[in-house]
């Protein structure tokens, strides 16, 4: 449902990027104006193309970013800003594709749209705000009460909590009733521990005539914050939802993988020799940094990385502003660099381009206390991964138990399209993270 309705919003700025364009081409042209709006057109889309593309690394088709309207209008400009500079690149870099350089229309075109796009964001955050989808809750647990207050402090999650029944009286099912009648909700949600009560699915069941949905805690949380309710979760529930092996999906990701590591390994060779020469002549200790790790199925493997800290330097976890890293490890920490030497370990097939991180041996052993923590390990890691692009880098316990969450949500859910979506991000997240 999410994902329609992000391919709704995409299609709606396509959209509304034509309709700017006529009305460009209205404005500024006298007669022929079907003749002029086909000639820019063909340029202009693949333009547009481009700030669509631009406009999802900015997060501008994630739901949770439709917090008010001044906020909508600032992250628009700036998104507005970067695409019309890409596109002046473009048309410069590619003026036989374009057959023209429309500067001042791209501009025209740029606050026609900007003005169209702001309302239409506008508008769906009042729908979103107003319409909430009304809802009750059956059933208590930390998880649940935190999930309550997310929705209260978030209308464009698009639910409203009408009511919250956290212990179910004996009459079961004349309770229920009357509670729905009551509030007017179309949708249940249910508590793990009330779908394993017989007593309660009987009296769920009696409410079908009532034509509610009726939806287990596990996947309505799953869904709102794309992440598994690892608290609430039990073995069972693994048995019922990861699978260890895709076989289809298994070899077009390991083909992709090989494919674009050749690619990329090539394309960046010079600058990995350069970088090489700055690490050797600015600080003692070796250029290719080895270390061990936890790959699939709990074996150790060694990951390489360009050296970014002083020798020796002792604990595991890194802070902000730590003096062991040296000034040019900074860079390559800055611009991801560093992670540059792991395309060899993508192509000894040791991780892929996707996948749960691959933690210090050390790291993972401790982590172990987590319960259901070798779950991340049914699958090969990667060099970024769904975790990493939705939770900064842990730095304890409780941070590594966060990003657990999330690794196993990837583990059950590993699709083609969920890759691609990470790749997307984490291009944005190199270029915004700092």
């Amino acid at each position: 449902m999410r994902i329609a309705k992000k391919i709704a919003l995409i299609l709606g700025d396509f959209s509304l990027a034509v309709i700017a364009l006529g009305l460009m081409v209205v404005a500024r042209y006298d007669g022929n104006v079907w003749t002029q709006f086909s000639v820019h057109i063909s340029a202009f889309s693949l333009l547009f193309v481009i700030w669509i593309f631009i406009f999802y690394l900015a997060d501008l088709y994630r739901f949770s970013t439709f917090q008010s309207e001044l906020p909508i209008a600032k992250s628009l400009f700036q998104a507005l800003i970067i695409s019309g500079i890409a596109s002046i690149i473009v048309l410069y870099l590619f003026p036989e594709l374009f057959k023209l350089t429309p500067k001042t229309n791209l501009v025209v075109v740029g606050i026609i749209f900007f003005i169209l796009d702001y309302l239409l964001r506008v508008a769906i955050f009042r729908f979103l705000k107003s319409e909430r989808t009304p809802i009750l809750i059956l059933g208590n647990s930390p998880l649940i009460e935190e999930t309550v207050m997310y929705l209260e402090k978030n209308p464009q999650a698009g639910y409203r909590v009408k009511e919250w029944i956290k212990e179910i009286p004996k009459e079961h099912s004349l309770a229920l009733f009357d509670a729905i009648k009551k509030v007017g909700v179309g949708i249940i949600i249910l508590s793990p521990q009330l779908a394993n009560e017989s007593n309660t699915t009987s009296s769920l069941f009696a409410l079908l005539p009532l034509n509610v949905s009726i939806i287990n805690f596990l996947d309505f949380y799953e869904t709102l914050f794309d992440k598994v309710a690892l608290k609430e979760i039990n073995t069972e529930w693994f048995i019922q939802h990861i699978s260890t092996r895709r076989k289809i999906y298994d070899f077009v990701k390991r083909t992709i993988d090989v494919f674009l590591s050749l690619v990329i390994g090539i394309i960046f060779l010079p600058l990995a020799l350069l970088i090489g020469i700055l690490i050797f002549i600015s600080s003692r200790g070796e250029i290719i940094f080895p270390q061990k790790r936890m790959g699939k199925n709990g074996e150790e493997f060694v990951l390489y990385k360009f050296r970014t800290m002083v020798k020796n330097s002792g604990p595991l976890w890194t802070e902000k502003g730590d003096t062991r890293v040296t000034v040019v490890g900074k860079i390559l920490r800055f611009t991801h660099l560093d992670e540059f030497p792991q395309l060899w370990n993508i192509l000894r097939g040791d991780i892929s381009i996707t996948g749960p991180r691959p933690e210090r041996t050390e790291l993972a052993e401790q982590y172990r206390r987590f319960p259901y923590y070798d779950v991340r390990h049914i699958i090969k890691p990667g060099l970024t991964g769904w975790a990493q692009i939705n939770f900064r880098p842990s730095a304890s316990f409780e941070e590594a138990y966060e990003k657990l969450t999330y690794d196993i949500y990837y583990v059950k859910n590993r699709s083609l399209f969920l890759d691609l979506l990470i790749i997307l991000r984490t291009i944005r997240y190199i270029f915004t993270s700092h």
